[in-house]
């Protein structure tokens, strides 16, 4: 499970040794507003510029290509003002040639003119990065909305996995994005996921794992839960339901109380109960799952804008109920 609170962007290539522009470097005005008054500079353009990750805006800075109000910055913490005008080199790269939109069919659950909650397919990439500059569901957005391209990430505030289905709030402003992150990050959104896992049940049907994740030392493409005073991490925290139990696994529902990535795949895990088809956490290809049996099938929220209380829920994707067949598990949606 990939859930993530995102505050900075993608990961991008480095940029050339400043040179004189040519024509490959655009050079962009600069307008700096209220809504970025008093903000780093690096911040601020990450808002004004959101095809670039910060990592690259800061990288540009570094490079003097940067000016506002006629003189070169150099540190990406000066802060900016309202009404400063400025302009920036800009090179392409791979990450700012895949923001650009691609029409696809989007399965909208709810949409206003101030946020949007999708049901995103099992398969589905959600930013471009390597391997996926393409095809993903940022492309899809900025489709969708022309006003996204205006939003750093197109408007998304959490992640899934490209293997794990089910539903997703977007924000279509940026008042809004700002409002859901807060919303996250005090876990004032609710979200509930529905995982097949090996092994049968044992013990109380109902578990709090709280286990700190962090990357795994031995393979940087794994998360791992930590000893915080010996490695990195993040306190994370998944209760954990059985539904029903089976002679080859178990059906749960997961509530996630913090964000951290893979976190329902590496708690699992942890317990004894990796996911049917996760095979980077010790599942196994089993029951018909070609890829980890993890749907978020449950979001609620309170409406930033409106103060209304939103509740959505997620029909079992069909290779799910396949699954649940096959092990001779059944589920009951009411």
């Amino acid at each position: 499970m990939t859930e993530l609170i995102i505050s900075g962007g993608l990961d991008s290539g480095e940029p050339e040794d400043r040179a004189d522009t040519g024509p490959d470097v655009e050079l962009r005005q600069l307008v700096f507003g209220t809504a970025q008054h008093g903000q780093r500079l690096d911040r601020a353009l990450v808002e004004l510029v959101p095809e670039f990750s910060r990592s690259y805006l800061q990288q540009l800075i570094d490079l003097e290509g940067v000016t506002v109000n006629g003189r070169v910055m150099n540190k990406p913490s000066t802060r900016v003002k309202a009404a400063d005008v400025g302009t920036i080199e800009l090179r392409p790269t791979l990450q700012s040639q895949a923001f650009k939109p691609e029409a696809m069919a989007l399965t909208v659950v709810f949409e206003d003119e101030h946020l949007l909650v999708i049901n995103k397919p099992a398969g589905l990439v959600v930013h471009p990065a390597p391997g996926n500059w393409s095809g993903t569901l940022l492309n899809a957005l900025l489709a969708h909305d022309a006003k996204a391209m205006h939003l750093p990430r197109a408007g998304i505030v959490h992640r899934l996995d490209k293997d794990t289905s089910g539903l997703m709030v977007v924000a279509r402003t940026r008042a809004v994005m700002d409002a859901l992150i807060r919303s996250i990050a005090a876990r004032e959104v609710s979200r509930q996921y529905l995982a097949l896992a090996h092994a049968p049940w044992a013990g109380q049907r109902q578990i709090e794992i709280n286990a700190p994740i962090g990357r795994d030392p031995r393979n940087r493409l794994r998360m791992t839960v930590v000893d915080l005073a010996r490695n990195p991490g993040k306190l994370a925290r998944t209760d954990v339901q059985l539904l029903q139990n089976g002679d080859q696994g178990c059906w749960v529902r997961c509530t996630l109380h913090t964000g951290r990535t893979h976190q329902i795949r590496v708690h699992m895990a942890q317990v004894g109960h990796p996911l049917v088809g996760d095979v980077l956490y010790g599942g196994r290809v089993v029951a018909g799952m070609q890829r980890q049996a993890l749907h978020a099938c449950r979001l609620a929220l309170t409406h930033p804008v409106t103060l209304e209380p939103l509740v959505f829920q997620a029909r079992l994707p069909v290779d799910l109920e396949i699954a649940l067949r096959n092990w001779s598990l059944s589920y009951n949606e009411n």
